[in-house]
């Protein structure tokens, strides 16, 4: 385990730029009757339609909806992160060839109405500390890179919230890796739909 935390520690930066390339490219083609899910776009339809995702927010999935996968103009701040982590549950969120995840938002107000956020994009890998200890358990999964170590669950608890996230983060069992400028995009989620 000592060996893949060193090469953990040596290429995040090499990770990263593979990141915002695998980030960028989850997506399908328009089939008739409706949006369709974002992994399922393909070809010069990536980044042109529409499309959805499941996302957990204060662990509770909810689908977050996508009118352009990637977002073209100057970005707002602040943005709010957009978390991709290994499933959380049987079935992941999304699935590109050899690539199982899930996403996690920061928690949707309990109004009931829409809610429309620019999100910048993070992988949730464990850290040293998280895979020396064993709090951290980890899916290894690579896309043309080295193998990463993204974050299942912390202590056998899951991730489905920012709350959950980012105190692991704060606690070093896991490190949030920022996928860049490129990875940049807008999603709406209503919560009573």
């Amino acid at each position: 385990m000592h060996t893949n935390v060193k090469h953990l520690s040596r290429g995040l930066l090499a990770v990263a730029s593979v990141a915002v390339l695998a980030f960028g490219t989850g997506a399908s083609t328009v089939a008739a009757g409706g949006i369709v899910n974002c992994v399922d776009v393909t070809g010069k339809n990536v980044g042109r339609v529409g499309c959805y995702e499941e996302v957990w927010s204060g662990g509770v999935e909810y689908r977050m909806t996508f009118a352009n996968q990637a977002y073209q103009g100057a970005a707002p701040r602040p943005l709010d992160r957009f978390y991709v982590l290994a499933p959380q549950g049987d079935v992941a969120q999304g699935e590109v060839p050899s690539f199982r995840h899930d996403h996690v938002v920061r928690d949707i107000p309990g109004d009931g109405g829409n809610t429309t956020r620019a999100l910048a994009g993070y992988f949730v890998l464990c850290g040293e500390h998280g895979l020396v200890s064993g709090s951290c358990s980890a899916l290894w999964q690579s896309f043309g890179g080295p193998a990463m170590p993204f974050a299942v669950h912390i202590n056998g608890q899951p991730l489905t919230s920012t709350e959950a996230i980012e105190a692991a983060a704060a606690a070093g069992d896991v490190v949030l890796v920022d996928l860049g400028p490129n990875a940049v995009i807008v999603g709406s989620m209503n919560p009573s739909k």
